[in-house]
């Protein structure tokens, strides 16, 4: 009997892993040669079958590898996973497919990644250079630009503190696209250590941005003796801005809505294309944007449907990290009630976008979908009712039978007629709810990044003329946009939020306000440090030593 028993824990044991589902991913999906990468391997079941990974030895070096183990409880229910870490340098540029890794009788999903020829060469036999490149050096208003800032160090370092650079000319917003990155590469046969920063541009009107250099500066350490602080500089860049092209000529009202990629996709509350009348339905729909930012997307304006009513609900406005920037994600959830039986089609929606990449317009498309709205209750609704005189003249039973119909077709009426009654009573009720001051057709409000940079144009004009009290309104205006649960009370908390040079600026005109005795505070270069700045994730706030971490293996 015990033999029986460890028999079928051994079978279930081996079914479990038989069905354990295999992911693989990469943290780049594009490298340099001679860069390395990660490869993880992800298990959606504790097992300790390895993945055989000599199927990477064709195009790939492997470095060093780890695993992890992971439990979770969940409302009682226990998931089990282990992950497996790879580093991996090409051997060859190009678009390579990492093939699928075998785990046990499973496999992983097939990686794509595009290796391409080192774009930067160290300078002689440089222990420590910075270079910095951008993506587009010609683009539009409001479409995204990433600059990419990549610090060598073939030594040890000490002190390390990294300036971001101004950009100056045309009005952007500057985002931070993602954690920095730290990997291995391999330049002229000299290993280096690198720490990679993105950051994300989005220019606010035509004309030409100037990205002055990025600074490392730290002390080096050779043959052990340390030296002075040295400081190193990578290149500058010029972007032209382009204005918006005109809308296409099939949606001459299109929103402009610059992106690499934009995708539209729907989520019901129930499947099944029937409901009942009187009866929600959820409708969610799902607008994602990759290379824009989350407020940048429009609202999808559902057109009417006779014999439907629409309730929209607040949308849900979110972001994801892609190896391409800053994917920005709109979701909106309406409330769909049927007022009468029938079948009625929902509309096909579009949104029009511009391909910053392609350089023209493309639509994303929802197709259109039937929904039958059933009567309310079981019976069906009779198509006619006798007249009178036709009764009088059929057999009794007949008769009978007909006037019950007819009663009964009467008081399903009346039902109908009482749920419409209560259907209008709850409009009334959710209209007479509304804010007071909230009109039917209130114009759509300006998104909360045009209200930050016109707070942030106040502030420049005010640091112009020297303004202190317009300075710190303005800057407090716009902290409360860009923090609304947790808003900045004073100038000098937001200088511990923001970049260099705006925090020195800021510290400056705080100091100038409140300290002891009369100080003095440069409007001039307050100005400047407006037009260019990023905003500090909350690790890294007042931390500015410890960013980048760049220390080498």
């Amino acid at each position: 009997m015990k033999s029986k028993i460890t028999t079928v824990l051994m079978i279930l044991l081996v079914a479990s892993q038989a069905h354990a589902a295999v992911t693989a991913r990469v943290d780049r999906s594009g490298v340099d040669l001679n860069e390395s990468f990660t490869l993880e391997i992800v298990v959606d079941s504790n097992i300790d079958v390895e993945p055989d990974i000599s199927v990477l030895n064709a195009d790939f070096f492997i470095g060093q590898s780890s695993q992890l183990s992971n439990t979770s409880i969940v409302n009682g229910q226990i998931s089990r996973s282990r992950t497996w870490t790879y580093m991996l340098m090409a051997k060859r540029t190009g678009e390579i497919v990492i093939p699928a890794i075998p785990v046990g009788s499973e496999q992983s999903n097939p990686v794509r990644i595009v290796v391409r020829e080192p774009s930067y060469a160290p300078p002689g036999e440089a222990d420590v250079f910075v270079e910095s490149s951008i993506d587009f050096d010609e683009t539009f208003v409001q479409a995204q630009i990433l600059y990419t800032i990549k610090i060598y160090r073939a030594v040890p370092t000490r002190q390390p503190s990294l300036r971001e650079p101004e950009i100056t000319g045309a009005e952007v917003l500057v985002e931070l696209a993602g954690d920095e990155r730290s990997y291995e590469a391999v330049l002229d046969g000299k290993p280096y250590n690198v720490v990679e920063r993105v950051i994300a541009i989005y220019p606010q009107e035509s004309g030409e941005i100037q990205i002055s250099p990025a600074r490392f500066e730290a002390r080096v350490l050779r043959g052990g003796r340390i030296t002075g602080r040295k400081v190193f500089e990578s290149d500058s860049h010029t972007v032209k801005i382009l204005p918006t092209p005109p809308p296409p000529a099939g949606h001459p009202d299109a929103v402009w809505l610059p992106a690499r990629e934009v995708t539209i996709r729907e989520e019901w509350s129930r499947d099944g294309d029937e409901i009942e009348a009187g009866q929600p339905l959820t409708r969610r729909l799902q607008l994602s944007a990759l290379g824009q930012i989350e407020t940048q997307i429009p609202a999808i304006e559902l057109p009417p449907v006779a014999g439907l009513n629409v309730y929209p609900d607040k949308p849900e406005l979110r972001r994801s990290i892609e190896a391409e920037g800053i994917r920005g994600i709109r979701e909106d959830q309406y409330a769909l009630i049927g007022v009468s039986a029938g079948q009625l089609e929902l509309p096909a929606i579009d949104v029009p976008w511009w391909d910053i990449e392609a350089g023209e317009w493309r639509v994303a498309n929802l197709p259109a979908r039937k929904l039958t709205i059933l009567p309310s209750g079981d019976a069906p609704v009779p198509a006619t009712v006798p007249a009178p005189a036709a009764v009088a003249d059929t057999p009794p039973a007949i008769a009978a039978t007909e006037v019950a119909s007819a009663a009964d077709s009467f008081w399903r009426r009346i039902a109908e007629l009482l749920g419409a009654l209560w259907l209008v009573t709850l409009l009334l009720w959710w209209w007479s709810s509304r804010p007071a001051g909230r009109q039917p057709k209130e114009p759509a409000a300006v998104p909360p990044h045009k209200r930050q940079a016109k707070s942030l144009k106040q502030a420049r004009k005010a640091a112009a003329e020297s303004d202190n009290a317009g300075v710190r309104a303005a800057m407090l205006e716009w902290a409360r946009l860009q923090w609304p649960e947790d808003t900045p009370r004073s100038v000098g908390t937001i200088a511990d939020r923001v970049s260099e040079p705006l925090a020195t600026e800021l510290k400056a005109l705080s100091s100038a306000s409140y300290g002891a005795g009369a100080k003095e505070w440069d409007g001039a270069a307050l100005a400047k440090a407006l037009r260019s700045f990023a905003v500090l994730s909350e690790e890294h706030s007042g931390q500015e030593d410890k960013l980048p971490p760049l220390m080498p293996a």
